[in-house]
């Protein structure tokens, strides 16, 4: 299999055309295996672009445990770089469907980094929707010996949001775990820890569901920009800092959410399925 490592802001990614070659026939475990740190390519997710017939391509991903979640935002910038680079679709705007839905993209070519901006799509806060088990969107979890709120919203995909808690590593390890398996979360959920700078920064922690720490996650980014905005601590375009780097999101009058970040191909190699 010939395969392109990427990343977006270190949120890294091995991605693959099955558009013109066979799709395998266990992406999960071929994921589990590709994505092993010491043992495989290393990544956080397995990208597989495939057909589709209402976008330019879809783009199906793996996190390293196997599982398939809804969306990625920094998997779907270097989704679109790879489209172009690769040749499948040579246009700077294009359009890539997900398991959330159809998403626009605009990208900006420039050698192995590309800047490229996302639609995003609208925050849902939906309880029933996001999933969070619970009446509201907005919950109190003991956290520690500390009640931490926590704003609940899906970017296609379950996020938590915090600005109550930003903690140290062995903490965040730890709280990052317990809270993507609570019981209030039965699909699991994604986990931001916020500190916020001023109304235009914030810096954030992420543990992805089915990965853990991670360096950025683009959905996490837009539901953190959400969460602020809701809460009266942030404003509608706000430069989100996660550890790997920093993302531009804006919560335009459309009601959707635009991210602007960039995507960087480091490799391509070949590997035995």
């Amino acid at each position: 299999m010939i395969f392109t490592k990427m990343h977006g802001i270190g949120n890294d990614f091995i991605v693959a055309d099955a558009i013109r070659n066979p799709f395998p026939t266990d992406p999960a475990a071929l994921a589990r295996r590709l994505c092993a740190r010491r043992f495989g390519v290393g990544a956080d997710g397995l990208i597989l672009m495939c057909p589709s017939d209402r976008a330019d391509a879809t783009m199906r991903i793996f996190n390293s445990d196997g599982s398939e979640p809804e969306m990625c935002g920094n998997g779907i910038r270097c989704a679109a770089k790879f489209l172009y680079d690769s040749g499948l679709c040579r246009r700077e705007e294009m359009a890539i469907d997900t398991r959330a839905g159809v998403k626009a993209i605009r990208l900006q070519p420039d050698g192995p980094r590309a800047l490229v901006t996302v639609d995003m799509g609208a925050p849902d806060f939906a309880p029933a929707r996001i999933p969070v088990a619970a009446p509201g969107n907005r919950i109190r979890v003991d956290l520690g010996g500390r009640a931490v709120e926590f704003f609940c919203a899906s970017m296609g995909n379950p996020h938590a949001v915090t600005f109550d808690l930003y903690p140290e590593e062995d903490d965040f390890r730890r709280f990052g775990a317990e809270m993507e398996r609570h019981p209030l979360f039965p699909a699991r959920a994604n986990i931001e820890f916020c500190r916020v700078e001023d109304a235009e920064h914030v810096r954030v922690k992420v543990w992805e569901r089915g990965d853990g720490p991670t360096l950025a996650c683009g959905t996490g980014s837009c539901a953190v920009l959400a969460a602020g905005v809701e809460l009266g601590l942030l404003r509608r375009s706000a430069e989100i800092r996660l550890p790997g780097g920093a993302l531009r999101d804006e919560w335009r009058d459309d009601g959707h959410i635009y991210m602007t970040g960039p995507a960087e191909t480091v490799f391509t190699g070949s590997i035995d399925k």
